[in-house]
């Protein structure tokens, strides 16, 4: 199989590079680890979390995360957790996931949103906490529930319901109730499209992959790796970080439910899902609705060693980018590496592990071509030369978004762990994680392995 760019699966040099590393410490800056991170499976929206409401879940991956660690649940001076299609009752999720774990009620937490990149945020948060002094210990996650999603009244059935309810008289509220029109009664259904341009992630994508002339064939054939990938490292038990979630009711839930390798046969079978009827992208190669929750314990070196832990590494450099959300939505990646590269002093040969957010298989493509255009570099991106595009045997190798799953607001601290856990495993000691997000804004981060 020739890949995209044309270069072979196999025959990369890159893995028998051996070049003594030096790490990123930096001075006057205090060192930031990961102790551990856990999240509860993964599953397709619409399956055993439908009856739950997102707190549920995001308390399930706190105390996954407690049981992990046996951190004393006092010690931790800060919680944030991202989510991005709010629950109307619990918009600060994390505050009530807190207490449901039964966090000190005196340990303060916010949530943030920021797309597809919000369990990253959360982290950034959490590091910018630390770094700064402020705290020492801090829980950052993420959770998403598509299964159940605000559906709002229309804007003229909320605003007879508002005025109705302040109607001092029987003569008033008749006036307003005489208004009413059955068109008031079409419900608005949250999407998952730009607010700024009106147009759903999948058309983009599938305008993405057209743009960069990335076939049908290539997209079935990157989603049926993905899947391969995962479902190879589930049988294997390299999914470290999921722990088992006792549904109420239900079964006790022990592993994402979204991994389904097909062929590329069956997938030539679907039919485009956005463009209709030439395009591309399409049920087999897009990440899926998804319903999880993810948690890490994040903390200053020193505080870590003191309380006798052994962490599992360090969360160095990082950057955000935003783009324009038309024509560059799903870019981040590609604009987020070489800064991040840049900023810590690295380049793509020293990563050793790269974990990059799977929204589409379109998307992916699009970055690795993005990556390793000289021009797109000159006339996009204001650099002389193109950063390169990751090599395929180090990259997302245990699985990504398209198999494993993305909840919304959970997936940031997923790519981590998964980095994580595979330079603990394969003895790397730089991993690259990278995602694009809503809004044509992305992130990337590099995470460092501790020495054993």
């Amino acid at each position: 199989v020739t890949w995209v760019t044309g270069w072979p699966l196999s025959g990369l040099s890159f893995a028998a590079q051996t070049k003594s590393k030096k790490t990123l410490a930096k001075p006057n800056i205090r060192n930031i680890v990961v102790v551990e991170g856990v999240r509860i499976p993964f599953l397709q929206s619409g399956t055993s979390y439908k009856e739950l409401m997102p707190h549920d879940l995001a308390r399930a991956a706190l105390l996954g995360l407690l049981h992990r660690t046996n951190v004393p649940k006092d010690v931790v001076d800060y919680i944030i957790l991202g989510t991005v299609i709010q629950e109307v009752k619990t918009s600060n999720v994390a505050r009530e996931a807190a207490l449901g774990a039964g966090f000190s009620d005196k340990t303060p937490a916010h949530t943030v949103t920021m797309a597809c990149i919000s369990a990253n945020q959360a982290m950034t948060t959490g590091v910018g906490l630390i770094a700064s002094g402020q705290c020492d210990v801090v829980v950052a996650g993420g959770v998403e529930l598509m299964s159940d999603i605000p559906i709002r009244h229309s804007r003229k059935m909320r605003k007879m319901l508002l005025d109705l309810n302040k109607a001092k008289t029987l003569g008033q509220r008749l006036s307003l109730i005489s208004k009413f029109r059955l068109n008031f009664l079409s419900p608005e259904l949250p999407a998952v499209a730009e607010f700024s341009t009106s147009e759903t992630m999948g058309h983009s994508a599938d305008r993405l992959a057209a743009a960069f002339a990335v076939s049908r064939l290539d997209q079935d054939e990157y989603a049926l790796r993905s899947h391969s990938l995962a479902k190879k490292a589930q049988d294997e038990g390299l999914l470290s970080d999921v722990v088992p979630f006792k549904v109420p009711g239900k079964d006790t839930v022990t592993k994402d439910n979204g991994i389904r390798p097909s062929s590329l046969e069956q997938m030539a079978k679907l039919k485009p899902a956005f463009i209709k009827p030439y395009g591309t992208v399409t049920a087999a190669n897009s990440s899926f609705l998804t319903d999880g929750a993810s948690a890490m314990l994040i903390m200053a070196e020193e505080k870590a060693l003191a309380m006798g832990y052994k962490p599992k590494a360090y969360l160095r450099d990082f950057v955000y980018v935003s783009q324009d959300p038309k024509d560059q939505l799903l870019l981040g990646p590609t604009y987020a590496t070489p800064k991040v590269l840049e900023r810590a002093g690295l380049t793509m040969t020293d990563i050793d592990a790269f974990e990059f957010h799977e929204a589409f298989s379109g998307q992916i493509l699009a970055n690795f071509k993005a990556m390793d255009s000289d021009w797109f570099a000159q006339n996009y991106m204001g650099r002389k030369t193109k950063v390169g595009s990751p090599p395929l045997e180090k990259f997302n190798n245990w699985g990504g978004s398209l198999s494993l799953g993305h909840p919304f607001g959970a997936t940031g601290c997923r790519l981590v762990m998964a980095a994580a856990n595979r330079l603990r495993k394969e003895g790397g000691q730089y991993g690259l994680v990278a995602a694009c997000a809503a809004g044509g804004q992305g992130h990337a981060m590099i995470v460092e392995a501790y020495p054993k």
